[in-house]
């Protein structure tokens, strides 16, 4: 008898996941057909800037540099600079030089990546 009982109440649980389980994928699939009806949004801001594009962003709450022929906006992490506002010698201009110097550890390499928006026109 209690086994009988027992057998009766793993059926139940288990049917209950199984509903759950469907109600879920359906919800998702709803989602998907709604979400597939949305337009993606469209990066506009160009990739490309000239050196006057970059010259104009020359101050400390709108910085970006270039670093070998590639452009950085570090507006965000002109505050946070370890080296004080020696990252603003450089702002709307090249930086390359002083960014490889030996002030710099290999951790540097892999923060700049970060504020990677676009390349140098030539």
């Amino acid at each position: 008898m209690i086994a009988v009982i027992g057998l009766l109440l793993g059926f139940l649980i288990s049917a209950l996941f199984l509903i759950q389980g469907k109600r879920r994928r359906s919800n998702g699939d709803q989602e998907k057909k709604q979400s597939s009806n949305i337009e993606p949004v469209v990066d506009s801001r160009p990739k490309s800037f000239s050196k006057s594009e970059v010259a104009e962003h020359n101050k400390r709450n709108d910085c970006w540099i270039i670093l070998k022929d590639k452009v950085y906006d570090v507006t965000s992490y002109v505050e946070e600079h370890p080296g004080g506002d020696a990252i603003l010698d450089h702002a709307g201009d090249d930086s390359t030089l002083g960014f490889f110097g030996p002030q710099h550890g290999t951790r540097v390499f892999d923060i700049i990546e970060d504020f990677y928006i676009g390349e140098l026109l030539q």
